[in-house]
């Protein structure tokens, strides 16, 4: 029964920690290069754009739209290969499940899994994107 106590008490405190998003961040593309040796900063631009959906989180079906998203903007600047690999690897190194700086929702505190955003944190992301 304690167990099963102090199992409540850690959950509870992981949701109330969940309820303030930390400020955006954007480490370009992570591990991954930023653009060409010619264009060092040719898709930048759509990794940024992909981290503020990641910073967000939600649910699975937005993370499949965020990173289709990606891969369309990064075939644009003429490189669907690397658009490829790009999508292959947030596939994989994107989940909510590891507790990494770049994971599914990684403004949330860990662990935040797949959620529908409420109404009150979509308003916190919206307050925080008029700030910048």
């Amino acid at each position: 029964m304690r167990i099963v106590f102090v199992f409540i008490l850690l959950l509870f405190s992981v949701t109330v920690n969940a309820e303030n998003i930390k400020p955006f961040t954007s480490d370009g593309c992570s591990s991954f290069p930023d653009g060409t040796f010619d264009h060092k900063e040719l898709w930048l631009s759509c990794c940024t754009a992909h981290d503020y959906a990641y910073w967000q989180g939600g649910t699975y079906e937005e993370r499949l739209v965020a990173d289709k998203e990606l891969h369309q903007c990064v075939s644009k600047t003429g490189e669907p290969q690397i658009a490829k690999l790009m999508l292959a690897g947030v596939r994989v190194g994107g989940s909510p499940y590891f507790p990494t700086s770049f994971r599914w929702g990684y403004g949330w505190s860990y662990p935040r899994w797949y959620n529908v955003l409420t109404e009150a944190e979509r308003k916190q992301i919206k307050s925080i994107k008029n700030d910048t």
